[in-house]
């Protein structure tokens, strides 16, 4: 009775460790396919990722070609806009009010169309500024002189001797300017210790 006590005994623990041999494999079997699922689910989470950003980039790409994509065309028309403003200016007051109607006629239909000029440029996303009075920029400004000017604060623009233009946020053209400097300084008064003729010999 004891041999069969003792056979069974191993029978039984037989059964056990070939049952825990088979639960381990299938344990380890599911951790791995776990860590497999979660390598996929980073590998694809940053594909999204690159993809969205890719997406980004492109639609920022093709925006910026559609709005610089006519710098070199706005340049060389600016010439023409520029032509059209000196002429306009060179026309004097008295020619503008006391001229031949058709004189004036011819006037204002130069200045109709360099209206017409600046709104088909605004269109297209080039605008024009005249930085007067404004503080100097070096990025959106050319110097071309400084003048001291007691109405403007040094360091800021005196006279805009052309103006500029933008394309979107980028300078097209500077502006070209004459800026303010300080007034000189007025001599000092000449002290009295330093006056040769007040040197006294001891």
């Amino acid at each position: 009775m004891t041999d069969e006590t003792a056979h069974q005994a191993e029978k039984n623990a037989d059964l056990q460790n070939q049952n825990g041999s088979a639960e381990k494999p299938a344990a380890d079997a599911l951790a791995d396919a776990q860590r497999e699922a979660a390598e996929y689910k980073d590998k694809v989470l940053r594909t999204l990722a690159e993809m969205e950003n890719l997406r980004r980039r492109t639609e920022r790409e093709v925006a910026d070609a559609r709005l610089y994509g006519i710098a070199s065309f706005a340049r060389d028309v600016l010439a023409v806009a520029d032509n059209m403003h000196r002429a306009l200016e060179a026309i004097g007051p008295e020619l503008r009010e006391e001229g031949d109607p058709k004189v004036k006629a011819l006037i204002e239909g130069v200045e109709l169309t360099e209206r017409e000029l600046l709104k088909t440029l605004e269109k297209n996303g080039v605008r024009k500024f005249s930085p007067q009075g404004e503080k100097f920029d070096p990025n959106v400004h050319q110097a071309m002189y400084e003048v001291p000017d007691a109405e403007v604060p040094p360091g800021h623009v005196a006279h805009v001797v052309q103006a500029g233009y933008m394309i979107g946020e980028r300078v097209l053209r500077p502006a070209m300017v004459g800026v303010a400097k300080a007034a000189p300084k007025s001599a000092q008064p000449a002290n009295a210790n330093d006056n040769p003729g007040s040197d006294t010999i001891a």
